[in-house]
């Protein structure tokens, strides 16, 4: 086939020509695979179910039962560009894998997980070969035997290990004991695949066993010779590339050559050229900018558009209608249940041997039953090389297929952790509380570096006086679990010591400058700081957030605001999806919760002790949410830097009509105490200290109320409670844009307030059920307050 065409215009027909062709076959593959996905992922399975169910039906097994379909978007003459092109994408993809395994992790496995590795590899691969004797008297008569026996074993004995991870981490099982093991047996069961991969592809040769021989030689002198050398070379790029400065573009250059020159090489050698471009992926370093600049910029690219072209051509070689009569459905039927048997039975036995209770042990065995993309890659190599015939081949692939769909459903439904609910319960889960001088305990929650300077300002602020016990704060760096390949090197830099997901200070990793600026906050003052970071999906993000506050006895959560401020003042969307995650913390934490309004509150970066000079506005209106504000501002008034005044707003007695003349104030809440004592006692306690100024103000109207909070507009940070109650609250906001910063908070994010001051909105824990805050023309009731129902089940702690 000719590159180009000329153009319809001119007589010629796309279709007939490599490139078009080749972008309208790109075009269609990515639009199924990403439409199967999103109807997939209610039933949590993983992408690559979607991928290979998506390249089977562009086949022959479904819409290539359409011939003229077949001819047209398909046709053989275009099979060897789209086998190329489908090859290229694999080798930088299988070099992305590489990066996901750190040897260095593998070096820390311990003796129980490899045991289980080798008891998930072992069995398998023998029951493997029992089936291939099977096979081969039946659909697979005049194949070559011991390459043949090979395939098999290897075939059954695969774990995904990409895939494993991903579904760990939809199912919130990545720092349980569970997770760690099947992580750790399956990075081990990746290695020993890739070499038994290598075994089969030197066996299946058609040459004499001396060749075979001399493959696997050459084989092992290659990643002799990779080993020694190539670490030397990319230990000496990294250095060269510090850590905030871009990579070098001709290091970048000179990786990818090298992974395609590792692919020449092993091709040569008669392996595959897979095998080159892994072994290449392995020996970067992890740590440091230049393992992630290499991932941002080969990864979209190559598994975006390139790697679903693997899918069709796997899925053109698969045809489900081979697959007919009682015999052949019978050995698909004895393919699953060997398959399921061996890696499940062979795990469970080793992990019950290694006293894991009988639950964790029967996840971990379906979990390792996982099939993936390499155990694509071993069909299609054994397919190529006629070592698995049409029949086989196919009934290989919807093993792959049905062993992995079952995974998810079948772990929810053996393995049910205890609820992770709090063993002992903890009475301090607001700020407002009898003795202030307890401890207190943030869970302070950022997405990026720029959340960082307000927040490290907030925590300064909070910190209290020396004669309290301090303020702990637990710093939570939330990061996203995605599809893409990076997200697994991500989820392995946060792992050290086996501990997934807890980073500790002295363990982490140098170019985290997160964590560097905490620690230096921890080091400047008397605060204790602890960094952690949290991996999971968008969806399930709150739940970390509400089990972590939970596990660490947290009395308040403080979340990033879903908007930043722009340079002309205002306030610009970040990510639309933090929006949820915030609602759904408000709607079910099991302690108090702020949101953070930052307008560079204490400058960009982190003001020492000795120079901080802030005055917070603290408005009040009524209701507990106004009282734990007023709880926190007090605490941070005790800061020598900060002055504190506390504006109370009352309706008047003769307004005409706006507000309403009943004030629900003065009534004592749910939680038995009343406003007005609240008040009187806390205007007892800071009769002496200076810094705190305390104004009551009589409203008629909304106009009254709004010009006198204008008049606090050049302070640096307004506090305010998230549901106020009474009438005044009630009639200050025409329109609420964002329900979870209630009236007043929406009030002083309004492009209409003109303003400087950063806001902090508080919601107080309580055990009532909430519903959401709405406005309303209210003339005399109080506005309505937001849930904070049971936690749901979320991430253990290790």
């Amino acid at each position: 086939m000719k590159a180009t065409s000329n153009g319809v215009f001119q007589g010629d027909t796309p279709l007939d020509f490599a490139l078009p062709l080749a972008i309208l076959q790109i075009c269609l593959v990515v639009a199924l695979t990403r439409a199967l996905a999103f109807v997939l992922r209610p039933m949590r399975q993983p992408r690559v179910i979607a991928e290979i169910v998506g390249g089977i039906l562009l086949g022959p097994s479904a819409l290539g039962r359409n011939h003229e379909y077949l001819n047209t978007l398909f046709p053989v003459k275009s099979l060897t560009v789209l086998d190329t092109l489908a090859n290229l994408g694999l080798l930088f993809f299988l070099f992305l894998v590489g990066l996901e395994l750190d040897p260095k992790a593998l070096k820390r496995t311990g003796k129980k997980a490899f045991a289980i590795a080798m008891a998930g590899i072992g069995l398998p691969f023998i029951m493997g070969i029992g089936t291939s004797v099977v096979l081969r008297g039946t659909i697979s008569k005049g194949v070559s035997g011991p390459p043949f026996l090979v395939f098999m074993g290897v075939a059954l004995s695969i774990t995904a290990f990409p895939v494993l991870a991903r579904i760990l981490a939809e199912l919130k099982l990545l720092t349980t004991d569970v997770g760690r093991m099947a992580m750790s047996a399956a990075a081990v069961n990746d290695i020993a695949a890739w070499i038994l991969l290598a075994l089969a592809i030197a066996l299946s040769g058609t040459g004499s066993p001396l060749v075979s021989l001399w493959v696997l030689l050459c084989g092992a002198g290659f990643v002799i010779a990779c080993v020694v050398i190539l670490p030397r070379v990319f230990a000496m790029m990294a250095q060269r590339c510090p850590d905030g400065e871009p990579v070098d573009e001709i290091y970048v250059c000179a990786t990818l050559c090298c992974v395609l020159a590792a692919g020449f090489v092993t091709d040569t050698i008669g392996i595959h050229a897979l095998f080159g471009a892994f072994v290449v992926g392995i020996l970067v370093p992890k740590e440091g900018a230049f393992a992630g600049a290499l991932v941002e910029k080969v990864e979209d690219l190559v598994s975006g558009l390139f790697l679903p072209l693997y899918f069709v051509s796997s899925g053109l070689k698969t045809n489900v209608a081979t697959i007919h009569g009682a015999q052949s459905w019978g050995l698909l039927v004895l393919v699953i249940v060997t398959a399921c048997f061996g890696k499940i039975v062979g795990t469970v036995v080793v992990s019950l041997l290694c006293k894991m209770p009988f639950q964790e042990a029967l996840a971990v065995g379906f979990l390792m039953n996982t099939k993936g993309l390499v155990e694509l890659i071993v069909l299609n190599i054994g397919r190529d090389r006629k070592v698995l015939n049409e029949e086989t081949f196919s009934i290989l692939v919807l093993m792959a297929i049905f062993t992995t769909f079952i995974t998810t459903p079948i772990v929810m439904a053996v393995y049910k952790p205890a609820k992770r609910e709090s063993k002992t319960e903890y009475k301090h889960r607001t700020f407002e509380r009898q003795d202030p001088s307890d401890q207190f305990r943030l869970l302070a929650c950022f997405h990026s570096s720029r959340n960082i300077p307000g927040l490290i300002n907030l925590i300064e602020a909070s910190r209290g006086t020396e004669k309290r016990q301090g303020l702990c704060v637990y710093a939570l760096h939330l990061m996203e679990l995605s599809e893409r390949p990076s997200a697994i090197l991500m989820v392995h830099k946060a792992r050290k010591n086996g501990l997934p997901f807890w980073n500790k200070i002295q363990q982490s990793d140098s170019s985290n400058q997160v964590v560097v600026a905490f620690e230096a906050f921890r080091q400047l003052s008397r605060v204790v700081i602890r960094p952690m970071t949290a991996i999971s999906a968008i969806h399930g993000m709150h739940e970390d957030i509400c089990e972590s506050a939970d596990r660490k006895r947290a009395a308040m959560i403080i979340l990033p605001f879903h908007k930043h401020q722009r340079v002309d003042g205002t306030l610009e969307t970040t990510r639309i999806e933090f929006r949820s995650v915030n609602r759904r913390v408000l709607e079910r934490a099991t302690c108090s919760v702020a949101i953070l309004v930052d307008r560079g509150f204490g400058g960009s970066t982190h003001v020492a002790a000795s120079n901080v000079s802030s005055s917070i506005t603290m408005l009040f209106f009524g209701g507990k949410d106004d009282r734990e504000a007023l709880a926190y501002g007090a605490r941070m008034a005790e800061h020598p830097g900060i002055s504190l005044t506390v504006m109370r707003y009352v309706a008047g007695q003769n307004s005409p009509g706006e507000i309403s003349t009943v004030d629900l104030n003065d009534g004592p809440d749910s939680s038995g105490i009343s406003d007005g004592e609240y008040l009187a006692e806390f205007r007892k306690r800071i009769r002496e200290d200076g810094s705190i100024k305390y104004e009551e103000k009589v409203v008629n109207n909304p106009v009254e109320t709004a010009e006198s909070i204008r008049g606090f507009s050049k302070c640096n940070l307004f506090l305010v409670g998230r549901s106020p109650e009474g009438p005044v609250a009630a009639c200050l906001s025409a329109k609420i844009e964002c329900s979870e910063l209630g009236s007043v908070g929406n009030f002083l994010t309004s492009p209409e307030f003109v303003t400087s001051a950063s806001v902090l909105v508080v919601q107080q824990y309580s055990t009532e059920k909430r519903s959401t805050p709405r406005h309303s023309t209210m003339s005399s009731g109080k506005v309505a307050e937001l849930p904070a129902g049971e936690m749901e089940e979320g991430k253990m702690e290790v």
